[in-house]
């Protein structure tokens, strides 16, 4: 079934010419130069991967836990409950040649919001724990490819 707009009848029952939505969209989409395609396919590859540094419960936890991105994507960790929380990758859990030390956010991220943002470029598995949590279990993992 095609779904179509149709405006109200008006001025003696006269009816106004029927578009599909799709068709609007299309003309739309072609008079600003774009396909729909090209502009998820832009969106999708410009889009950040978001990890909360505690969870909306309250848990001590990234959420998620394990993400996985593709090489230089950006990885936003944004302080969400239970905090102060770090970002801190194990020298022991990183691919061979990442200095763990220098992807690490040591300081404490203590303001609702407060954000850390990351790029990797090497491929891998990367471990990573929060220093105050890391007891509790708050611990996650970034798989790059």
């Amino acid at each position: 079934m095609k779904a179509t707009l149709r405006a109200p009848a008006s001025r003696a029952g006269a009816v106004r010419p029927v578009a599909s939505l799709k068709s609007a969209v299309s003309r739309v989409a072609s008079v600003a130069g774009v396909s729909i395609a090209s502009l998820a396919v832009t969106l999708s590859a410009h889009a950040n991967v978001t990890v909360k540094l505690g969870a909306d419960s309250g848990a001590l936890a990234f959420v998620p836990a394990t993400v996985t991105v593709k090489a230089g994507e950006t990885i936003d960790f944004v302080n969400n409950a239970g905090f102060p929380h770090n970002v801190v990758f194990d020298e022991d859990a990183v691919p061979a040649g990442v200095n763990a030390d220098a992807i690490s956010r040591g300081d404490l991220l203590n303001a609702p919001g407060e954000t850390y943002s990351l790029k990797l470029s090497t491929p891998g598995e990367y471990g990573y724990y929060c220093e105050p949590h890391q007891g509790a279990g708050m611990v996650g993992k970034i798989v790059v490819q």
